[in-house]
């Protein structure tokens, strides 16, 4: 929870905040996703207007997860910009001006007293900034399909041409009658 106290109801003041947070748990997708309790770093610009807070900023953090390819650690730095408007609790700005403002509106931010919470916009900002398929490399050829080897570490692993299985029985009789006589 941010407090914007400082920051007062007159529009057009501004507050521009540094600062680093814990990262919550469960930060990202399930193959990359920020440490839990690693730092976040906030860059922000607070700036009131007359429904509410502008808040408009920036959240760096280290990132960790595997390769879906071939499952190689993966160590990487994300930067995720928002800009989200929190209005006031009594503010009666919703998608439909019929309808109370109790009632709720998911699409809308509010602040909580003079509190803001920044979590659910840095999911937001963050999950979306993610690669839905992170690669150790871009041209990560992933592991073998028969052995499970990594490919990027053997580049000419092969294996045998396999038998046709409605012939594999006849393979046996050609080791037991030996080569061909000329």
């Amino acid at each position: 929870m941010l407090d914007t106290r400082e920051l007062g109801r007159r529009p057009g003041s501004q507050r521009r905040m540094t600062f680093e947070e814990p990262a919550p748990a469960d930060l990202g997708i399930e193959v990359l996703r920020v440490p839990e309790g690693s730092p976040v770093r906030f860059e922000l610009r607070l700036e009131a207007v007359m429904e509410g807070v502008l808040v408009t900023g920036t959240a760096e953090a280290e990132l960790e997860g595997e390769c879906v390819r071939c499952l190689e650690a993966i160590h990487d730095h994300v930067v995720a910009d928002f800009q989200e408007l929190f209005v006031y609790e009594e503010s009666d700005t919703v998608s439909d001006p019929a309808r109370p403002h109790d009632e709720g509106d998911d699409d809308v931010s509010r602040l909580e007293g003079d509190l803001l919470d920044l979590e659910p916009l840095l999911r937001d900002a963050v999950v979306l900034t993610l690669p839905f398929q992170p690669l150790c490399r871009e041209d990560c050829p992933g592991l073998c399909t028969e052995c499970g080897a990594r490919l990027a570490d053997d580049p000419d692993h092969q294996h045998d041409a396999p038998v046709d299985p409605r012939w594999a029985k006849l393979e046996g009789l050609t080791q037991q009658v030996g080569p061909p006589d000329d």
